[in-house]
């Protein structure tokens, strides 16, 4: 049995994009959980397919059409987890059967929020918008200090603070 999630898409402008995320479980979900807590009104252009580890690839790929058919219309982003795994097969098989679809593969938070912010724009440019976004929120980190935790000008023991 998968689990899935599916929210009434209501159409608001002329470019009516949605975002599909397909990945191995629970991924999916926790990304547009993610989305929700920076854009909480994200949930009606994001559909979430977890796909279990002992899934059928052909039931995962009739579920996913029904999630997609359920969703509504209009032009589909959709993001997978790992290029040649069962959710990203049934993501390219899911695409190959539509003309208003895009497939990009390795997703990541940047890269869906960025998804998010420009999702009214046409469905080529909001796919590469979707890979630099991906790919520009990868980076090492060697500065030890927190970002963006200012030291509190009342605080007595002058610690910075993470919460």
């Amino acid at each position: 049995m998968h689990c899935f999630k599916t929210v009434d898409i209501i159409v608001f402008s002329l470019m009516n994009n949605r975002i599909l995320l397909i990945a191995h479980a629970p991924l999916a979900h926790a990304l547009a959980q993610c989305a929700a807590h920076v854009f909480p009104d994200s949930g009606e252009h994001v559909l979430a397919f977890d796909v279990e580890a002992s899934a059928d690839p052909a039931l995962t790929l009739q579920e996913a059409q029904a999630l997609v058919a359920k969703g509504g219309s209009g032009p589909l982003l959709v993001l997978s987890d790992v290029f040649g795994a069962t959710p990203h097969n049934v993501a390219q098989e899911l695409t190959r059967q539509r003309t208003d679809t895009r497939l990009v593969t390795g997703v990541n938070l940047p890269m869906l929020l960025r998804a998010l912010c420009y999702r009214k724009e046409e469905l080529d440019s909001l796919a590469a918008r979707a890979v630099a976004g991906g790919s520009q929120g990868i980076m090492q980190v060697t500065q030890t200090t927190p970002q963006n935790q200012n030291t509190r000008v009342h605080d007595h023991d002058h610690c910075h603070h993470q919460q």
